[in-house]
């Protein structure tokens, strides 16, 4: 199948030659003409602009946007949408909001256009290991896109979830229920580290791979970063989110699940970027007033 592929980031580019090696052929598109470049080969086109890469793909045209959520993802859609015909099908790989997505579709379906919307997971690892596609549209344009899901995916690793916006839901649920596993692994390696006994971390790491039932896959990266850096020097503490565990936390609020460890683990990210606690010191003001109890100075 011949496909356009939008955004060539770490991410894209490795999709692009993951569905190469499937067979595939794509036509690539990114801001920066150096990533188009270098991906251009006898199976990968490149493309000066979206529009450009409309016209070098045949109706019905499948387009896939690998962007950021939000803006970057509404703009490329708009571009599109300005420029493709009834039977066209977008698909939305990036980690966008489920609800955006269900408006999505609506928009493309005042077009007839098909929306679909997939969940992506596998990171850089993707490319040697396959993707874990969540994949949310009607039946007959997941059909039709299936070969390229299946060419990404490893074996039972892609699943028609549902209609547009299913899929992008079972991601960012996914993405909440990983918040909440990295932080367990990482209260449970400080409160070794700080122990009376002087602990081997990576052995430890090394030891719960084999038998425990805590070993995973994302213990198996932490036992590869230890080995590469056993103190873990140069790594600040500073921990990103993407937005998924936030909306995961806003869809439990709204379900009425009680979800104590994703929300937690959430809030224990947005601790990680202080470098001083505000409220700590609130506290400590509060507990010199009414018991006496030293303050330690800055």
């Amino acid at each position: 199948m011949k496909l356009g592929m939008i955004g060539l980031g770490r991410m894209g580019g490795n999709m692009v030659k993951r569905l190469v090696q499937g067979g595939h052929e794509v036509v690539a598109y990114d801001r920066s003409s150096d990533a188009v470049k270098e991906l251009t080969q006898p199976k990968v086109e490149g493309a000066a602009s979206i529009a450009d890469l409309v016209n070098k793909l045949q109706s019905p045209r499948v387009i896939w946007m690998m962007v950021p959520s939000g803006d970057p993802t509404e703009q490329t859609l708009e571009s599109l949408l300005s420029l493709l015909s009834p039977g066209d099908i977008i698909i939305d790989g990036g980690n966008s909001n489920f609800r955006d997505s269900m408006r999505r579709a609506k928009l493309c379906q005042a077009q007839q256009i098909e929306f679909i919307d997939s969940g992506t997971s596998g990171g850089i690892w993707g490319l040697a290991n396959g993707y874990c596609l969540m994949v949310g549209g009607g039946d007959e344009a997941v059909r039709h896109c299936e070969p390229i899901f299946k060419t990404l995916a490893p074996e039972d690793g892609y699943l028609h979830t549902g209609p547009a916006g299913s899929g992008h839901f079972v991601k960012m649920v996914h993405n909440g229920i990983e918040y909440g596993l990295l932080q367990a692994y990482g209260e449970g390696f400080e409160i070794l580290k700080e122990s009376e006994f002087a602990l081997n971390l990576p052995a430890i790491a090394t030891l719960w791979n084999h038998g425990s039932v805590v070993r995973s896959w994302l213990l198996e990266l932490l036992e590869e970063a230890y080995h590469h850096n056993p103190d873990l020097h140069n790594i600040r503490g500073f921990v990103e989110d993407s937005g998924e565990g936030r909306w995961t936390v806003q869809e439990a609020i709204a379900e009425n699940v009680p979800a104590p460890v994703i929300t937690a683990s959430l809030f224990a990210r947005f601790s990680s970027r202080q470098d001083e606690s505000y409220s700590a010191k609130v506290i400590a003001a509060l507990r010199n007033a009414f018991g006496g109890h030293a303050i330690k100075p800055e």
